[in-house]
């Protein structure tokens, strides 16, 4: 049933072992991990995630996997969606940026449910991340999705039904198998992410990742999957791609089965907007503490870069922003919010915010934007936008950034992953039941089960 890249991936997910793993790629599979937690967790009373679980409270069983935050058991799929929409809410989560964008810690979701409900180690879960990010990473430098109209999601469907076979020991070809049940029946649409946002933003990569756990236990049960996914008459290639294939020296580090590194080539968000924003957010911050008051501002110009302009800033509903799913996909919003308000959270999209006549009338009248030809030569090496504050005694202000705190090239701390947990879970967690869940998983590999950090997060 193989084409080669089914093969390729396959071979590779099969073929890696804990021991293979550098240093560092189990160190940022830690830091990953508390990150995806603590978003998940400052999530958790939020619309969507409320929706998600309300779904899964559905299908109780006794073996299964926890839902975060709580102590019911569900089917694994379906945790896997539940947690991974949580996870994905706040758009707050790492970030691949290349000729497709990635969220790749939207794998982390879906990995831990089946290990946890199979038993597996935690040093195996982390293997199987590590596997996931390095996939999930090099295709998205192999050829871009949102180009025709297909979305990212694609490839957090495949990343995870690899990493997922590999975490209950398929052989190659059930891993072939398992990639081709969640590729060709499960193709998403950019359409989610265009105009205005509804709640499926923030739950497409879970439903990847849901089809991708589905698909991987249906092939070790002997499902096969349709011939040659990639390659074939009707596959990803043609229906995807327009008929290109993946850049395949994007694919070398599966090819000759190199120790996973790319997740050390990920970013850590700083910020609570889409990840174009990140370095906007960066400059405007910084502007404001040169500017004071905030009423001194008469006009704001952001220059961008052509991705940024496309994906958060040409549809007019990023400049009436109405729901909080277009809010946090705004460039502009993104940068108005920031300089009225000196900071950005989560609460800087609550629907009190978005509504606010103040901030909606500076952001229509008085904010422009264009693309920068300059700019958009520096992405996808760095992220770079200009912000220019002209105020009402004339006075200018202009600040550019590429390189926001967080991106591979300016990377956190990890005693800033570990405060950025800890404020994502101060209303969640108490400051001792917080240590807990950071210690846990930063000694993740001489933990013996999963469940006991599911047990640590029940609220």
């Amino acid at each position: 049933m193989s084409d080669r890249f089914s093969r390729i991936m396959g071979e590779y997910a099969a073929s890696v072992r804990w021991e293979d793993l550098p240093p560092e790629t189990v160190h940022e599979v830690k830091r990953r991990l508390l990150d995806s937690v603590g978003v998940a967790m400052a999530a958790f009373t939020e619309d969507s995630p409320k929706a998600a679980r309300a779904y899964a409270y559905e299908w109780p069983v006794t073996s299964g996997a926890t839902l975060w935050g709580t102590a019911f058991i569900a089917p694994a799929d379906v945790a896997a969606f539940a947690n991974g929409v949580m996870v994905r809410y706040l758009d707050f989560n790492d970030t691949y940026l290349s000729k497709e964008p990635l969220h790749p810690s939207d794998v982390i979701p879906p990995l831990f449910a089946v290990a946890e409900w199979r038993g597996v180690a935690p040093r195996e879960f982390v293997t199987a991340v590590a596997v996931a990010y390095e996939i999930g990473v090099n295709l998205c430098d192999a050829a871009s999705l949102r180009r025709y109209g297909w979305d990212h999601v694609n490839y957090v469907g495949i990343a995870t039904a690899a990493a997922a076979g590999r975490l209950l020991g398929l052989s190659v070809e059930q891993i072939e198998h398992a990639i081709s049940l969640v590729a060709v029946p499960h193709a998403a649409m950019r359409q989610t992410r265009a105009g205005e946002l509804s709640m499926w933003k923030g739950a497409a990569a879970a439903n990847s990742a849901r089809n991708a756990v589905f698909a991987t236990v249906l092939a070790s049960k002997g499902m096969t999957g349709p011939f040659q996914p990639f390659a074939g008459e009707m596959g990803f290639f043609r229906q995807l791609l327009a008929g290109e294939t993946f850049d395949e020296a994007a694919l070398a580090s599966l090819v000759e089965k190199r120790p996973p590194r790319r997740i050390c080539d990920t970013y850590v968000k700083f910020w609570p907007v889409e990840y174009h924003a990140q370095s906007a957010v960066d400059a405007a911050l910084q502007l404001r503490t040169e500017i004071g008051d905030p009423s001194r501002i008469a006009s704001i110009h952001i220059d961008t870069f052509k991705a940024a302009y496309e994906i958060i800033a040409k549809d007019p509903e990023k400049w009436e922003p109405r729901t909080r799913e277009t809010a946090d996909h705004s460039l502009p919003y993104a940068v108005v919010a920031a300089l009225l308000d000196g900071q950005v959270t989560r609460r800087s999209f609550s629907r009190e915010r978005i509504a606010d006549p103040t901030l909606r009338k500076i952001l229509k009248e008085h904010t422009t934007l264009q693309e920068d030809p300059e700019l958009t030569r520096g992405y996808p090496e760095g992220i770079p936008n200009r912000i220019r504050v002209m105020t009402v005694d004339r006075e200018e202000f202009v600040r550019e950034v590429r390189f926001p705190r967080g991106h591979a090239r300016n990377p956190m701390t990890d005693e800033e992953v570990v405060q950025k947990f800890r404020l994502n879970v101060e209303e969640a967690f108490s400051p001792a039941q917080a240590d807990l869940v950071i210690d846990f998983v930063f000694g993740l590999e001489r933990q013996t089960a999963l469940e006991d950090l599911a047990g640590l997060l029940r609220l």
